[in-house]
């Protein structure tokens, strides 16, 4: 078959799986398995292809009609124009998640200490740690299958990040940095389960079928990480950091109310790129301060 033949049989049979952008899957599993860019096909769609890159091919198409999704059948996705190692053991890094990430970094100073709670892939603190200056960063996770991920990654960008296995602020009370006595953070991060329990077996198959759980499921209502975290957190924090959140498109006003009860001052919903709520972030208020 030749690289035109190729793309023709993984769109169409994409198409007929169901699968949303059939087209643009196919192309990049194309390119995955062939090591060719989208010129290869525009100029020599009619060059044949060897047997084992056919093999190959057909082999993810299938995967991918089945609704493995494409980063994990490719292993990676970009991110803050930063590539991730990405698995069945971590939630795949979205666009959405760079309004977190951008918003983060307008309140992100040299030298600052930064945690990143639920850390998954560390795309969120690892980003931060590249697009600043001689900060540390730790990321905590539940998961230690997501921190083998989470470590390759730093490695991989060549970034010096703490990665602890443990529930949420747990694995602090054991952990002594090596570059200072102070145990405070002066950023706090968190793309936390945020999805109602009762709504999971509604999501894409790409998503109830293969990401995990443990990174999906928020509880009843979504919020029960949120309402941890915000409890917890300003006992981990100098006076004037920042605690942000993403957070599920409906949220907003429910992660408001618990910061501002948690006495949170500045509190700050931003939307996405599609212009709906995505991240919602305050301050620790400083003492004396009217909130």
């Amino acid at each position: 078959m030749t690289y035109g033949e190729l793309y023709a049989y993984g769109k169409n049979a994409l198409e007929a799986a169901g699968v949303a952008e059939a087209a643009l899957d196919a192309r990049l599993l194309l390119e995955y398995i062939c090591r060719t860019d989208r010129n290869e096909l525009i100029v020599h769609a009619d060059c044949g292809r060897s047997d084992m890159e056919q093999q190959f091919y057909k082999t993810v198409i299938e995967r991918r009609a089945a609704r493995v999704p494409l980063q994990h059948i490719i292993g990676e996705q970009e991110f803050m124009g930063l590539c991730f190692r990405v698995n069945e053991h971590t939630l795949v890094p979205r666009q959405d998640t760079e309004i977190l990430v951008e918003e983060a970094m307008q309140h992100l100073g040299d030298g600052m200490r930064i945690l990143d709670l639920c850390t998954g892939s560390g795309c969120i603190l690892l980003s931060l740690l590249k697009y600043s200056n001689e900060c540390e960063g730790v990321g905590i996770d539940i998961s230690e299958k997501a921190l083998v991920t989470a470590r390759e990654n730093a490695g991989r960008l060549g970034l010096d990040a703490i990665f602890l296995a443990g529930d949420l602020f747990a694995p602090l009370a054991k952990f002594t940095s090596a570059r200072t006595t102070d145990r405070l953070f002066d950023l706090i991060v968190s793309n936390p389960p945020y999805i109602e329990t009762g709504v999971i077996g509604t999501l894409m198959p790409e998503v109830r079928d293969h990401e995990p759980r443990i990174a999906l499921d928020g509880g009843e209502d979504g919020l029960q990480f949120y309402r941890r975290i915000i409890a917890e957190a300003p006992a981990h924090m100098r006076k004037g950091a920042y605690l942000f959140f993403e957070i599920g498109c409906g949220q907003a006003a429910a992660v408001s109310a618990l910061m501002q009860e948690a006495g949170f001052a500045e509190i700050t919903v931003q939307k996405d790129y599609a212009g709906l709520d995505r991240v919602v972030y305050g301050m620790k208020a400083v003492q004396g301060q009217c909130l």
